[in-house]
């Protein structure tokens, strides 16, 4: 029998000898590599933080204490260690535990997190509201070196440091983001790391100018009040001092009695405390210690050898647009590369291994690399920004004035466009077309299959003004690539299928299910015509209004939630034409979707040629069954 079995609350753990904790960890570990390498997840982060979570339930007193995860993708452990181990298994399965932190989930998850630098900010706000109220509980951020990097973080800092009020940053430095460290922050904890002891050495100093006869005294109280001076002696660029932070560290962040030593310190210290505690991402799996990157956020893997499982598929639109952009430069030496420490994720680490001087990836940066990207178009090079959907939306603004108002010419690819599976809500880009087909100048456009994706980012360049192509996170349809790119016609969608009953218009990779459903109804004696939108912004007026007139009904499709969609703006042409009296019927979400994979998210909320067919049997006045009855 295990010590891990026997662990129902946070308070089991302060049961345990130190040798037993050891002999925990492993466990933990373990029970990690066993459920992630079946379901996938962020196997390496997780591994790095072991003993770090149980110093953390050991010396704080959850739920009454708030531990608030940065990103939260690190929380594996913290989920084990408050009675979630019976359903661990279930990890990002649709209807199982999440992979990051949820409040619905249990009352130690104070926060939820998804994006990163976010847990300073949380933090401070629980820490007023707890010296309103006249409370006493501990706060506790855990945020990564990586997070560290982005404007958020150091806005939360400023503002801690200026407060009075008691609060824990516990900065975990793993040496490692998503991708390679870049910038100022990353060079400057390296320095830190390199440079251990500031404490001792202090303490030190101390003792020798107290001893100085006679004088040694008032000399260590000058110099205690000389902070500047004997701060940049020891430790040269204090930053977190300087904001106000008491800084205890760097200090191992696999040795738990030590760990808890500085955890106790600070609970003893008025005002914001910074500890700095330095782990090894992957930790205890050689693997995902010599990978971390790839183990960051993993799929499915042989636990035994760490190998990935492949399975044979087509080329991911993510592979698709690296390789067509790698093409590009080649022929265009104008060409760069722009990304927010997603080099790897968005399918541009060849692109920064071929032209090192014209791939920038600016860490956890969104807002910058927009605002960057656009003064590099007006300096004459031609910029694609590559990021996640779900992160452009920390970017609006920079898209909005920096790009899109001085009509900026800036390709940025939507990766990871639609529902993305396991991550879950924080992660499902269903949000962009809204906020972007309503800004001035902005084209937006989506392929309906990987061959359209290369045709649309060489396309794209050539508009000459801000662009925006969306795409998903999968595989993709295995269709015929074209060796030659082609330009598509700004704002002309396509008619992929003619007919006299109804139309079915998709946009993006949901136009082949649409085809699907078109097939389907002909046996049901329905004649269905099917448009590849291609463009929300410029519609193809044009072709939607004729076929509107022609069949009456219209079923639009999307991978994205229905307020302001696709399906909006084709609602929007109707009412503006006076086609008051077409009938639409919109597919897609209707609200904020869950954890599970894409597959399961697609049939549940019903972004599949069966829903379509429902749909359009129901505009046609026939319900299912006798739809079926008559194919």
């Amino acid at each position: 029998m295990g010590f891990l079995e026997n662990i129902s609350s946070p308070d089991d753990l302060k049961k345990l000898t130190y040798n037993q904790l050891e002999e925990l960890s492993e466990e933990i570990r373990q029970e990690m590599i066993d459920v992630v390498s079946v379901n996938g997840g962020h196997l390496a982060s997780n591994l790095g933080v072991v003993e770090l979570t149980i110093a953390l339930h050991r010396v704080f007193n959850s739920p009454q204490d708030k531990i608030i995860w940065d990103v939260g993708h690190q929380s594996y452990v913290h989920k084990l260690l408050t009675n979630r181990r019976q359903q661990f298994k279930s990890l990002r399965q649709f209807g199982g535990l999440a992979g990051f932190p949820k409040r619905e989930e249990s009352v130690h998850d104070s926060f939820n997190t998804g994006h990163s630098s976010t847990s300073i900010s949380a933090a401070l706000g629980f820490a007023k509201a707890r010296d309103i109220k006249g409370e006493k509980h501990e706060v506790v951020a855990v945020i990564g070196d990586g997070a560290m990097s982005a404007g958020m973080a150091y806005e939360a800092l400023n503002h801690a440091g200026s407060s009075d009020s008691n609060l824990i940053v516990v900065l975990n430095d793993n040496e490692m983001f998503i991708s390679p460290h870049v910038g100022a922050m990353s060079s400057y904890l390296n320095k830190i790391r390199t440079a251990p002891g500031y404490e001792k050495r202090k303490e030190g100093l101390k003792n020798f100018l107290t001893n100085i006869p006679a004088i040694g005294s008032s000399v260590a109280k000058a110099a205690e009040k000389a902070k500047d001076g004997l701060k940049y002696f020891l430790m040269p660029g204090m930053v977190f001092e300087e904001l106000g932070f008491t800084y205890l560290g760097p200090i191992n962040g696999h040795d738990i009695p030590i760990l808890e030593q500085a955890l106790n310190q600070a609970k003893q210290k008025k005002g914001p405390v910074l500890i700095h505690v330095v782990t090894c991402k992957g930790q205890g799996y050689e693997p995902a210690k010599q990978s971390s990157d790839i183990f960051h956020g993993v799929g499915p893997f042989n636990k035994e050898t760490g190998e990935i499982i492949k399975k044979n598929a087509p080329p991911t639109y993510t592979q698709v647009f690296g390789k067509t952009i790698c093409e590009m430069a080649e022929r265009d030496d104008s060409i760069v590369a722009v990304t927010a420490a997603m080099g790897s994720g968005t399918g541009l680490s060849k692109f920064g291994k071929l032209f090192p001087q014209r791939f920038f990836d600016v860490g956890i940066a969104e807002q910058h690399a927009v605002t960057f990207a656009a003064a590099l178009a007006f300096g004459g090079l031609k910029p694609v920004v590559s990021m996640y959907s779900t992160f452009y939306q920390r970017a609006y603004d920079q898209v909005l004035h920096d790009i899109c108002l001085q009509n900026a010419p800036v390709v940025l690819a939507v990766d990871r466009a639609g529902v993305v599976g396991e991550d879950g809500p924080t992660h499902h880009g269903i949000f962009d077309i809204s906020f972007f087909r309503t800004i001035p100048n902005l084209t937006l456009m989506a392929p309906k299959d990987e061959n359209e994706l290369r045709h649309m980012i060489y396309s794209a360049f050539s508009y000459q003004q801000p662009v925006a192509v969306r795409y998903p996170r999968s595989a993709g349809l295995g269709v015929e690539m074209d060796n030659k790119m082609q330009l598509i016609e700004k704002g002309k969608a396509e008619l992929l299928r003619d007919g006299k009953d109804l139309t079915l218009i998709g946009f993006g990779p949901v136009v082949y299910r649409c085809l699907q459903a078109a097939e389907k109804l002909k046996t049901m004696g329905i004649d269905a015509a099917v448009i590849n939108l291609r463009f929300v912004n410029p519609l193809d007026e044009h072709l939607i209004i004729s076929l509107a007139k022609k069949t009456g009904k219209i079923v639009t499709v999307e991978d994205h939630i229905l307020n302001g969609g696709a399906g909006s703006a084709v609602l929007e042409v109707l009412q503006s034409k006076g086609l008051t009296d077409i009938i639409v019927e919109r597919i897609g979400y209707k609200h904020y979707v869950e954890h599970g994979s894409t597959a399961v998210l697609h049939q549940v909320y019903g972004i599949n040629s069966e829903q379509i067919v429902e749909t359009a049997l129901k505009l046609a006045g026939r319900d299912k069954r006798e739809g079926l009855a008559s194919g």
